[in-house]
């Protein structure tokens, strides 16, 4: 059976680093961390995750601002609200919660965010800084940078000589994940829903992360023995098990088959669910320690 690498145990490490520089950067400095988190509109799933974020900025230390704008909010008052933001030097990040109401342009929005309080780092000034290798000034896209920690507890910094392949090449996540693979030196191949032969390609992978929102789609002949497997899939599927109409999460890859398989993997959930928001707040942080001219954390 893989090793299964504990998300929740390394997520608190994190935290527990945040934490500390955070104390340290008022004790010393007379900052506090500042993160503003808007919402827009009352869908159930994104409140309950926008409340997780605002809740664990509470526990870092921070001081957590949440916007919940309503359903019918113009574009124009939401952008006046990014850029309010922007200028407020107490808020050194900004996170706008996605998906918005379908009349809302999201891109816009996003291109708005000052680089520097880009948290999510979806701005094209911090992808076009990881695209061109710079990690040390830009904010990196939340839950690529807690993936690649969990790779790092398994290979170490320095992947060289390993073969990852990343299913999926979307800007929140596969294209960031593939260019931060590509940075510790993995050689990495990515691929996707048009990608000929998609099995054999990962079968030769030594790390692989699937990110395509398909439940269950990797499978465990998908997988070369003694691989290292990341789960970045969250998907809801029917649970009859647990009554009728009941649902549960669960990822893209086929857990129990492929844990007979791969050398280490991520469980869903539990594995790079909580990593997510520990490196949310991980940028906030370092946001706000450049913002003071202070040295950064390492994580």
């Amino acid at each position: 059976m893989a090793h299964i690498i504990d998300g929740k145990q390394a997520a608190a490490s994190v935290i527990a680093t945040v934490t500390e520089a955070t104390q340290t950067l008022e004790r010393e400095g007379g900052i506090k961390p500042g993160l503003a988190v808007v919402i827009v509109g009352d869908d159930p799933a994104s409140h309950a995750y926008v409340n997780s974020k605002s809740k664990m900025a509470k526990q870092c230390g921070f001081n957590s601002i949440q916007h919940n704008l309503p359903e019918m909010t113009a574009q124009e008052d939401l952008e006046r609200l990014v850029a309010e933001l922007n200028a407020d030097p107490a808020i050194h990040g900004i996170l706008v919660q996605l998906p918005l109401p379908r009349h809302l342009a999201s891109e816009p929005v996003i291109q708005l965010i000052a680089p520097e309080k880009d948290v999510d780092g979806l701005n094209v000034v911090n992808a076009g800084k990881l695209a061109t290798g710079d990690l040390a000034s830009g904010l990196i896209s939340c839950t690529p940078a807690g993936a690649l920690i969990l790779i790092n507890k398994i290979h170490g910094p320095d992947l060289s000589g390993l073969n990852a392949v990343v299913i999926g090449r979307s800007n929140l996540f596969g294209k960031p994940m593939g260019l931060l693979l590509l940075s510790a030196n993995a050689t990495v191949t990515m691929a996707h829903s048009r990608s000929k032969d998609l099995p054999a390609i990962c079968r030769g992978a030594d790390i692989l992360v699937a990110a395509v929102g398909r439940p269950h789609m990797v499978k465990a002949d998908w997988v070369k023995p003694g691989a290292t497997v990341i789960d970045v899939g969250i998907n809801r599927v029917p649970a009859p098990e647990k009554g009728e109409g009941k649902t549960k999460i669960t990822g893209d890859v086929a857990y129990d088959e492929c844990a007979e398989v791969a050398g280490s993997i991520t469980p869903v959930p539990g594995g790079v669910g909580p990593m997510t928001i520990a490196m949310l707040m991980a940028n906030t942080v370092v946001a706000a320690h450049r913002a003071a001219g202070r040295p950064l954390p390492k994580f």
